[in-house]
Formats: structure tokens, C-alpha cells, sequence
């Protein structure tokens, strides 16, 4: 379970940008100066943010323009790249009158010209997306974007593989795109080989390959069909464990690892896909916690199809097929094998020739812990491998090389992502907390000389960066609650050299209007019962003395996903319930990640424990502020969010005035093997802490307003789980309200939507909250 509509859905609404601590007109009004005497640490505010003219008036925030075009974040790139030689910078934007739907553009990096690429709108056919490709998208957490969503260039650096509309065109760089499929169904996983020598693709659950330079496609696989797949990644892999494919080519394009998988064992859910003009049944294969996955297997192939080989995965079928990569020579295959408890990782090495496997070394998770997967590690030339272990307790990196380790990185904070590796100069590039918990910074360390990291980027930021292949340029994308994302090209010591998007909120800046109106973001910090350090943000309308304020109060608290509070853009939503008279709060709960181990393994058989706990804990933070209404506190969450609103119902109630409860899990059984058996074991053996885990069954003791939200099309949290709820609710004769959203899946919004959505919460917190008796 990865977050969805958290954050308030900042996925698809507009930019927020904030003002400076110190620029609040009257100090009556300024919310820091009543937080400085709070019994609570109160952290640093942000950089100043441009200001507005001084006889600005401030334009009305609503919900539609929160959710219109354009976006109010302004120009935000995506997926940027640079091309082999360097001369082009390739990104995906959206259209100024649609900002769901994006095409390519190109920037010449010698002369800063940009140019559309490849118009979404022109090139592609309009077709419907096959019911795979919508369920792919899904996984990706994309599911509402239109257009081009993804693209590759050619090693040459001469073409762009783009698919669109389920079909791959080749764009070449005079804008000119070849149609290289029309076909129903449509292609899935589509890449271009590393020599360029072909486009490979899944077609009706086999693996294909097609020459690039022209030619008719060609099965490489044949067995694909009813529960049998190849070169797919199957729902846990997408949904859970980030792995997006099923295939992968060898450097030298002599083999192809391919993935088989067999959905024949696994529980078939009838989930109903009830739409608006009609309903289409779907007999979904679901691996619910404690059922039957699939069975995998791993082939390694030549690419005409041939030579056949099967890669030895061990002795017990019932294990996930975590990662897979070649060494950079192409002489073997890293295969990631993690048991079905996820508390044992197995390195494997693999010859391609005979399929046999060596284990290189294992990870082992803790008596009351387990493993988390991530992609923080690179095979290096030299037979090295740059690998991210939480053995100390928390991520750090460490180099594997001829049996032996050396940590590389290590203290109180968590290497989140691997940026490169320059095996020439010996400097590997990544990303940590290691400054500040609440900021993601660019460092680099020497290989040689680990020590002390060396920061890259400034403080005050939460950043994120990506460098090419060559080694010898970052893009680093930041952001702050003051600043709506930026991009900008930097060299390998982290300077500057020119803004991708510098993204200004100046005149004719989407969100310009709303600058003047716009409120300052406060962090601070309480303790736990325990005394962990919990992190917290806060929002607050001006203050007017003697007057008490209500809160929306959101929360997420669920494990294995990115912080809440962070340094970060959060989008204009939060300043619309702001200006609607809300002080806007959410706290970081123990249970959830990047604060280490100890803090996120004391959910561990405890689902709806600690993280009741510590929102409880914020809860009575606020009740102690002198301009906070502690009757009138409102709480929001999604997907865990929405299971934590009835959690924090059932477990302490009276506390808050009413809750949201969208897309809620209510029993853990329900919900997938890969996710739930992680943090709560396999029901069978642990019986207990499914049923004092699970939500339904203690939704008889809500005696709070409580409003549950639904996608009635909903593929991952199913409708099930909010059907179970109320079925027990209405046995027990308790309130409760409920909207569902015919057709939509997790992911509640799209046009009209998204109004519609907000508007109604904001119906019922102004109904239950902010206008309570």
C-alpha cells in the first residue's frame, strides 16, 4: 500500500507557496509568535518567498481553481533526461488547458531552445487503454494522466521510443513519429534494447521483440495465455515492491532474463466495477494475506527466442522475485530472492549459460522486524556492488566487493535513494536526511575516503536529483512550502549551471494571485509516550486574539511509505482550507518511514497501535495551543488514512469532532500477501493480530460523525473493505454518512471529480466541524 490521495491529493492539484515566518504584518496575527511559547519544540521556518506588491489584493482560493487549469504549481517537467551526447533535455509537461495530459518537449542545452517534440494530441490515435495497461497504470500511481506517460531514447540518442494510446511510435528528433504498432490490446513494458537492435514489448502475455531499424515483430515467448505470463511483473511486484517489469536484457542484447509467472494458485476476487452507465464483473486473481501468490519462475533466453534456460530460484516455490540485473559485462545475472516472511533476502549470482545460482549473501531481518526492498544499489565494472542495508538500524550504504563489506555511510539518518555511481573518479552520489529529518539532500562521499558526506544542495529544500549516464550532470528538482517545484542542471560538485524550470511566482505565474493571501507552514515537535520525537506541520488562518480556531487535521500512519512532513511543496489545498477558516495539521506517527528501523518496526504485529497513539498525541498538542478549539478538530485520511480515521474513532472517541474515511482497509485479510504478512505476519499463525488489527468489527463503537468514501471500481483497497463496515454499522444501528464515486478507482478525481470530492468533505467538516453547535 503506497500512498494515494495523501497529502491531499498533491498529485493533481495546484502549487502552494509560502511566506516567510517574519512577514506577518501584525504579531497578534502571526501564529509563530503563539507557537514559540507552546509546550512543544517549534523548528525553523522556510527561505522567504516572493513577495507579492504591497497593495496586492489577494485572489479567492476555490476548490475548482484548486483542481483547473492551469495548474497552479506552474511549469513542473517530468521525466527529464538528457540525451546520450549530452545536446538535448528531454522532459514531459502538461498542456496549459489540460494539465492531466502531457507531451514531449526538448530543450538544446547549448542554446536553451525548446521546442514540443512530440504533440500528444496529433500523434496518438485516442484509443482506450487495454485493461492491463489501465491496471499497470494504477500500480504506477498515474492512473488520471493522459498522453505521453513514458519514453526512452535509442542508444544512438537519434530516436525516442514513445508510447501512446497503447500503441509505440519513433520519434525522431526533427519531430517527425513512425508508427511501430497498431494492433488491439495494446503493448505493455515497452523498451528499447541497450545496442538499440530492437523495441521488445508484452503482447498478450508473452514477451516480444521487434527491430528497431524495421521489420515485423516476433514472439520470443509462446506459453503466455489465461493464468500464464511472461515478461510481466505481477500485481504484488507492481503494487508493493516497485518492480514494474518482467524482462530484462543483458548489456551486450546476447540474453534476455524473462519472468514466468503462473496465476493459477492464486484466490479469484469477484469485484464488480460499477460505473455510472453500467457494471462490468471482473474475476480479479488477488492474492489476499495468508492465499496462495503465484507461482514464479525465471528463464534466461537468446533474443530470437531460443536457448532456453531456467534459472535455479531454489528448493521453496513460495518466495518473490524481489529485483533482477546484470552485471555490467553481461556475464551474470543479480537475482534479489526474498522469502515469503520477507524477514531473509538472498543475493543470488546467476550463470546465464546454465542457470545455475550461488548465493552471495543474505540480509536477515530482526526477531521482531523485517525487510524493507529498495532500489539504492548498482553492480559496478570492477565486480563491486553499492548496496543500502538497514543492519545498523537504519539505510545506509555499503560496498560488497570480493566477500567483504565496508560501510560507506553511517549515523542517525537514512541514505532514501542512490543518484550514480562515477566508478572513474570514485564518488557515488545519493540522497539522506542526514542534515535535517524533515529535508531530502544531495550528498557524495569518496569511495576511497568515505568519512563525512559532502552536501550538494542547499539546506531549507526538499530535493530530489537524477544524473546521466556519463556521469558528469545532476538534474535536481526542490522545492519548499515557499517554493513550488524548481528544476535546475547542475555540475558533479552540485553548482548550478543553468534553471530547466525556475518555476518564479512572479506576474503571470498561475498562482500569483493567491500570493498575497497566502500562509506561512510551522514545524515543530512533541514526544511520544515513549519519548520518540514526533514531527508535526501546521498551517494557521491570521490569528485574531481571544478567538479559537478549528482543525483539519490530516493523517496518514501507515508504514513503508514517504514521510508527510517534510520541507516540501504541498500545493495549494491546504491553503484553501485555510482560507476557509481551518488551521491545517498532520503529524509523522511512529510505525511510518525514514526515521530508522526502531521507529517503524513498533507497528510490527500492531496495525491501529502506536500510530492511534501518537495522532492522539498531536490531538492534545493542539488542545493546549490558546487559539485552537479543541471540540472542534476534524480528521482526514486515505487508503491507511481512511483505515486510521475509523481506528482513531473506535480507540478515542469523543476526542475529535468528526472524520473522513476514504478508501479505508477495514480487514487486513482483504488486503495483499506482499503488504499485510510484512508488517502483520500470516493469519494462520497470527490470528490475533488480524482480528485486533482489523477495523469493521469495533465500528459499533463510533459515536462520532464519520463520513466513509469509496471508488466503487476500486482494484486494490476493495469496495469490500468500506461494505463490511457499514454492513456491521447498520447491524448495530450506528450513524454514519457515506458518498461513493461510480467508475473510480483508488485514485478518487479527474475533472469534476475532484470538485465534487473535496467539495463534499468540506460540506460535511463544515457541517460536523467548523459550524458544530
Amino acid at each position: 500500500m503506497r500512498a494515494w490521495v495523501l497529502r491531499l491529493a498533491l498529485t493533481s492539484v495546484g502549487a502552494s507557496i509560502g511566506m516567510s515566518m517574519g512577514t506577518a504584518a501584525m504579531a497578534a496575527e502571526d501564529p509563530a509568535q503563539v507557537l514559540a511559547t507552546a509546550p512543544a519544540q517549534s523548528l525553523s521556518a522556510q527561505p522567504p518567498s516572493p513577495q507579492p506588491p504591497a497593495d496586492a489584493q489577494p485572489a479567492v482560493l476555490t476548490i475548482a481553481r484548486v483542481f483547473g487549469n492551469p495548474g497552479l504549481g506552474g511549469a513542473s517537467p517530468h521525466a527529464l533526461r538528457l540525451s546520450p551526447d549530452g545536446t538535448l533535455l528531454t522532459s514531459l509537461r502538461p498542456r496549459a488547458d489540460d494539465k492531466d495530459r502531457l507531451d514531449l518537449w526538448a530543450r538544446d542545452t547549448r542554446t536553451g531552445a525548446e521546442r514540443m517534440l512530440v504533440d500528444s494530441k496529433k500523434v496518438g490515435s485516442g484509443a482506450e487503454l487495454s485493461e492491463a495497461e489501465k491496471m499497470q497504470r494504477e500500480r504506477a500511481r498515474i492512473g488520471g494522466s493522459k498522453g505521453i506517460i513514458a519514453y526512452e531514447f535509442a542508444p544512438d540518442g537519434q530516436s525516442i521510443l514513445v508510447p501512446l494510446d497503447g500503441d509505440l511510435y519513433l520519434a525522431t528528433l526533427d519531430g517527425q513519429a513512425r508508427r511501430l504498432t497498431q494492433t488491439p490490446g495494446g503493448q505493455l513494458n515497452p523498451i528499447v534494447s541497450p545496442k538499440g537492435g530492437f523495441v521488445s514489448f508484452v503482447r498478450d502475455q508473452n514477451l516480444w521483440a521487434q527491430p528497431l531499424a524495421g521489420g515485423a515483430a516476433k514472439a520470443l515467448t509462446t506459453g503466455g495465455g489465461g493464468t500464464i505470463h511472461f515478461g510481466e511483473a505481477e500485481f504484488v511486484a507492481q503494487e508493493e515492491m516497485d518492480r514494474r517489469t518482467g524482462y530484462w536484457w543483458s548489456p551486450d542484447e546476447r540474453h534476455i532474463a524473462v519472468e514466468r509467472f503462473d496465476e493459477a494458485p492464486v484466490h479469484v476476487a469477484t469485484r464488480a466495477a460499477i460505473g455510472a452507465t453500467g457494471t462490468s464483473v471482473y474475476r480479479q486473481r488477488y492474492p489476499g494475506a495468508g492465499t496462495p501468490n503465484v507461482l514464479v519462475e525465471l528463464y534466461v533466453i537468446n533474443p530470437d527466442g531460443g536457448g532456453q534456460v531456467k534459472v535455479d530460484l531454489g528448493v521453496d516455490p513460495d518466495i518473490y522475485l524481489a529485483r533482477v540485473d546484470w552485471l555490467p559485462d553481461g556475464t551474470a545475472l543479480l537475482v534479489q530472492r526474498e522469502s515469503r516472511d520477507q524477514k531473509r533476502l538472498d543475493m543470488l549470482r546467476v550463470d546465464p549459460a546454465t542457470g545455475k545460482s550461488v548465493i552471495l549473501f543474505s540480509e536477515k531481518a530482526g526477531a521482531k522486524s523485517w525487510l524493507n526492498l529498495s532500489d539504492a544499489y548498482k553492480p559496478m565494472k570492477d565486480g563491486g556492488l553499492i548496496w543500502r542495508s538497514e543492519r545498523d538500524g537504519y539505510g545506509h550504504l555499503y560496498m560488497f566487493a570480493k566477500g567483504h563489506w565496508t560501510q560507506l555511510t553511517r549515523g542517525p539518518w537514512v541514505v532514501t535513494s542512490l543518484v550514480g555511481v562515477d566508478e572513474a573518479k570514485r564518488r557515488v552520489y545519493f540522497m539522506g536526511t542526514r542534515d535535517d529529518v524533515l529535508e531530502q539532500q544531495l550528498y557524495v562521499i569518496d569511495l576511497a575516503h568515505p568519512g563525512t558526506p559532502t552536501r550538494l544542495t542547499e539546506r531549507g529544500w526538499t530535493n530530489a536529483a537524477t544524473m546521466d549516464a556519463a556521469n558528469t550532470r545532476l538534474i535536481v528538482t526542490r522545492s519548499n512550502p515557499n517554493q513550488p517545484p524548481q528544476v535546475y542542471l547542475a555540475d558533479t560538485d552540485g553548482k548550478r549551471l543553468d534553471w530547466i524550470s525556475e518555476n518564479a511566482v512572479v506576474a503571470g505565474h498561475p498562482y500569483y494571485p493567491y500570493l498575497a493571501a497566502h500562509r506561512p507552514t510551522q514545524f515543530g515537535t512533541i514526544k511520544a509516550a515513549d519519548g520518540t520525537t514526533l514531527y508535526w506541520e501546521m498551517i494557521a488562518p491570521p490569528l485574531v486574539e481571544g478567538k479559537k480556531y478549528p482543525v483539519f487535521f490530516q493523517h496518514y500512519g501507515g508504514p513503508g511509505t514517504g514521510q508527510q512532513v517534510t520541507r516540501g511543496w504541498q500545493g495549494a489545498l491546504p491553503q484553501y482550507l485555510v482560507s476557509q477558516g481551518y488551521i491545517f495539521f498532520q503529524i509523522d506517527n511512529r510505525g511510518s518511514y525514514n526515521r530508522g528501523k526502531a521507529f517503524e518496526d513498533q507497528i510490527y504485529h500492531a496495525m491501529g497501535t502506536v500510530e492511534v497513539q501518537d495522532q492522539l498525541a498531536g490531538a492534545k498538542y493542539l488542545q493546549s495551543l490558546p487559539f485552537v478549539d479543541g471540540a472542534r478538530i476534524g480528521i482526514y485520511g486515505w487508503s491507511y488514512g481512511g483505515y486510521m480515521s475509523l481506528k482513531m474513532l473506535e480507540k478515542t472517541p469523543g476526542v475529535y469532532a468528526a472524520a473522513v474515511s476514504g478508501a479505508p482497509v477495514t480487514d487486513w485479510q482483504l488486503y495483499d500477501t506482499h503488504y499485510t504478512e510484512r508488517y502483520l505476519g500470516d493469519p494462520a499463525k497470527d490470528p490475533a493480530s488480524y482480528a485486533t488489527s482489523a477495523a469493521w468489527a469495533q465500528t459499533s463503537d463510533i459515536k462520532d460523525p464519520l463520513l466513509i468514501i469509496h471508488g466503487m471500481s476500486d482494484d486494490n483497497v476493495f469496495l469490500d473493505n468500506s461494505l463490511k463496515a457499514i454492513a456491521h454499522m447498520q447491524q448495530t444501528d450506528t450513524p454514519f454518512e457515506m458518498m461513493l464515486y461510480p467508475g473510480n478507482t483508488h485514485r478518487v478525481g479527474g475533472p469534476g471529480i475532484s470538485e465534487h470530492l473535496w467539495g463534499t468533505i468540506m460540506e460535511f467538516m463544515d457541517r460536523k466541524v467548523k459550524n458544530k453547535p
